[in-house]
């Protein structure tokens, strides 16, 4: 016989107040949150105490703290609850003009700016009340993506970080390189001697986050000066103004980067791998008829989508 508890001796409502203890670190809070008497989610968390034999939250002078077993267990419950919404949300017909279901993507802001922007755009068109969270990924999302996307709808990310998760092309894109408008060191193009000698800003500089074009700057037998790293494309030209610095950003951004002031545009002296975008899924969502519509409508969103020319 297993030595897991079966599913029916578990009280899923549980897994409710795990949650909430886990993102209060405060009975009281909790309670409110869920609009129960305190009494009643302290019998909850004397349940979670003597099924996990831990105590969850530890207290530390005038506050608590998770231990560390509920530390681990913050990273999977709020995925969790929302695998088990969405299976009692699951019709067997589904109108997608009538749906009010909530999508959840992970992505960059660059995802979201371009991709997320048209997809969300197109879906207030033809189902205004679905609703989509978008959140930022980190190095820990994309290293853990099969787990995490058990409890949300996909992860907008081009190929080269991923691998053995289904994935749906979307539209391709390349890069292009932001200087300051008043850099006196660049002339009417970027040469590879600018790349070299220049300071520059990064938006992702680690072993798993990175970018395809600052690798292959690296792979030219450059060692780009880095003086900032900032996770974010949308304000890196905010980094680049007024300075002696130059970045990288996808041409889908160029026109945000022409916006935002104070920068020019150039095209890489080098031949830039282009950017294949694609939304990465579970396989649970493979026979969704739910799922199967957002990643129809994704493709759809995203054929309108171009790179801007330096």
């Amino acid at each position: 016989m297993s030595d897991q508890a079966p599913l029916s001796r578990l009280d899923l409502n549980l897994l409710v107040s795990l949650d909430a203890l886990l993102t209060e670190r405060s009975v009281t809070r909790a309670a409110e949150r869920l609009h129960l008497s305190q009494p009643a989610l302290s019998a909850s968390l004397a349940r979670l105490r003597t099924h996990f034999n831990d105590p969850i939250l530890a207290r530390t002078g005038n506050s608590y703290e998770l231990t560390p077993l509920a530390s681990r267990l913050s990273e999977h419950t709020a995925a969790a609850l929302d695998a088990a919404r969405r299976v009692f949300e699951s019709q067997a017909e589904w109108d997608p003009s009538q749906s009010t279901r909530e999508f959840a993507l992970y992505g960059s802001d660059y995802s979201f700016a371009t991709t997320g922007r048209a997809l969300s755009g197109l879906a207030a068109e033809r189902a205004p009340g679905v609703r989509f969270r978008f959140m930022l990924h980190n190095p820990q999302i994309v290293e853990d993506a099969v787990n995490r996307l058990r409890g949300a709808d996909g992860l907008l990310m081009p190929h080269g970080f991923l691998s053995d998760l289904p994935f749906t092309d979307l539209w391709n894109d390349t890069w292009v390189i932001v200087a300051a408008e008043d850099n006196p060191d660049i002339g009417e193009t970027v040469t590879l001697d600018d790349v070299a000698r220049s300071p520059w800003v990064f938006t992702y500089q680690s072993r798993s986050a990175f970018t395809s074009a600052t690798r292959q700057i690296q792979q030219l037998g450059i060692e780009p000066h880095v003086e900032t790293v900032v996770e974010s494309f949308l304000s890196l030209p905010m980094f680049i103004a007024g300075t002696r610095r130059l970045g990288l950003i996808q041409a889908g951004l160029a026109d945000y980067a022409r916006k935002a002031g104070g920068v020019r545009v150039f095209e890489p002296p080098f031949d830039a791998t282009p950017i294949h975008n694609a939304m990465w899924w579970h396989p649970v969502h493979r026979r969704d008829p739910e799922h199967e519509w957002l990643r129809t409508l994704a493709v759809e969103a995203a054929s309108g989508l171009h790179a801007e020319a330096p």
